[in-house]
């Protein structure tokens, strides 16, 4: 067995240097193969891609999927390997009488209720899909959270009713399965690829509001309901011998994948007894939400071990669909507001417990923009929105460092790499290592308020040339060369970093 061994030097102030760490990294100890990481461009994509100046939107694109380099060396952005894009269900031209009350959250729908499609539809959020794909985002993932509000019982886009039960009408399974196979066939026959269809969107919730109270498109679906509509969509496909695959289930958080209560838990056991992962379609896969499972480290990570049991047992992947800091767990039992460091980290915290303890295959946080501050509680966003005025047709964009945070993972973990063991034994730093035939890619989440200076040995593979990236209160994914294997590399104190050896 080839061995290297080198020291990264964590610099810290004089007090301290003599305190050293080890990190190990074998790359013959192997876990799961990465297939994407990625986000969402939902809500408000549609109204930015229609009316915000070009130069905005232009900067947005290359801040989330360009794999380009800025003069110092630094990525210029972060290089997604996947984008979500919404199929909408026609709330929006219902508008007032949609009832759901921000405007910006009602979406456009191809299919009119004449039967006939309108391709026009949604081109604000088409404009960042095609920016996706022009800028060589390996994955697209169009994603549903309604069917057509004609095709569904209250006429509505969200549930009226707090039954559990889906909105679709019984008789519209074949329609909305032909209404999804036929938005895929339209844009592949256009170049815009879709791997992935989306039918369902966190079932378990019941997504019942009083009329004009509502906040999204959603309904409820049964287990028994989310395998109907998986065959229907699958027979549809294989109508017009579509090459994309059906993502399920999307749960509205990960216990339900493997236990809970009501008509859609227990989704591992319950989709694979129904049968779903034969369909040609389906592939063996099942995704989950990671909000509202975040709080307490221990929590969290036995959370996550349990997906990752069951979802073995199975034999699926387990992909963390959604994610943003929703609940308070973000806080870390502190109070009042969080900075923007605060909250990168703890993404960076929640994105290492689902790769290392949950096996997570893929990983996509929700939401890519949303209105709010740059420098505080950016729980919701990796870039905040600052509009110009309430009709939301111009303003200015801020990247955070949620944005720089998920791109220490995205940016260098690229599709087809292998997790391999990597362990730490400074209970601050959280470490994930990754490689591929000629790298070795190490994220380091240092979430103490300290420095460390770690002693770092690679089994498997000899390292010649080495650099890392920092995002830290100072940094923003900032490039700093290694020219040997000794040399000193600074991290501070609650940073991120991502160690690249070739």
């Amino acid at each position: 067995m080839k061995r290297s061994r080198f020291t990264i030097m964590l610099l810290m102030t004089a007090a301290f240097a003599h305190a050293q760490q080890r990190i190990t990294i074998d790359v013959n100890k192997k876990a799961q193969v990465i297939d994407n990481i990625g986000s969402s461009g939902a809500w408000f994509s549609e109204g930015i891609g229609k009316y915000w100046p070009p130069e905005v939107r232009e900067q947005m694109a290359r801040w989330l999927f360009s794999k380009g380099l800025n003069k110092d060396g630094s990525p210029e952005g972060i290089g997604l390997s996947s984008w979500r894009f919404n199929i909408g269900g026609g709330t929006a031209e219902q508008g007032d009488s949609s009832g759901i009350k921000d405007f910006r959250k009602r979406a456009e729908c191809f299919l009119k209720p004449d039967g006939t499609y309108d391709w026009s539809k949604q081109s604000g959020y088409l404009w960042f899909t095609k920016k996706a794909k022009d800028y060589g985002v390996e994955t697209l993932i169009a994603f549903s959270n309604t069917p057509p509000v004609w095709m569904n019982q209250n006429g509505l886009g969200y549930k009226t009713e707090k039954d559990h039960r889906s909105n679709l009408k019984l008789d519209q399974y074949d329609a909305y399965a032909a209404f999804l196979t036929n938005v895929w066939q339209h844009f592949d026959k256009e170049g815009l690829h879709f791997d992935y269809i989306s039918p369902v969107n966190e079932p378990q919730w019941d997504w019942s509001h009083p009329y004009g109270d509502a906040d999204q498109e959603g309904t409820a679906w049964t287990n028994s309901e989310v395998v109907r509509i998986a065959g229907a969509l699958d027979t549809a496909l294989n109508k017009v011998r579509a090459k994309t695959k059906i993502l399920l289930s999307e749960a509205g958080h990960l216990e339900y994948l493997y236990a809970q209560q009501g008509t859609a838990s227990h989704q591992i056991q319950a989709l694979k007894a129904g049968g779903v992962y034969k369909l040609s379609h389906v592939p063996a896969i099942i995704g989950g939400h990671s909000y509202f499972t975040d709080k307490g480290d221990s929590s969290r990570r036995a959370i996550r071990k349990h997906v990752a049991d069951t979802a073995s047992k199975y034999g699926l992947q387990y992909w963390q669909t959604e994610y943003s800091m929703l609940a308070d767990g973000y806080k870390d039992g502190h109070d009042g507001p969080r900075t923007a460091m605060d909250c990168a980290l703890f993404l960076a915290k929640v994105m290492h417990d689902d790769f290392v303890y949950g096996n997570a295959a893929a990983w996509q946080f929700w939401n890519s923009w949303e209105p709010g501050k740059s420098d505080m509680d950016t729980r919701y966003y990796l870039v905040a929105l600052h509009p110009k005025d309430k009709t939301y047709k111009d303003g200015t964009v801020t990247a955070v460092k949620n944005l720089w945070a998920l791109g220490q993972y995205s940016r260098f973990v690229r599709p087809g790499m292998q997790r391999v063991m990597a362990e730490s034994r400074d209970e601050d730093v959280l470490v994930s290592a990754f490689v591929s035939k000629k790298q070795v890619v190490l994220v380091c989440v240092n979430y103490g308020e300290k420095a460390v200076v770690v002693n770092m040995e690679v089994k498997g593979r000899k390292v010649k040339k080495v650099r890392y990236y920092e995002t830290s209160k100072e940094e923003d994914m900032k490039l700093h060369e290694v020219r040997s294997g000794n040399e000193q590399i600074e991290l501070k104190e609650r940073s991120v970093v991502t160690v690249v050896m070739e």
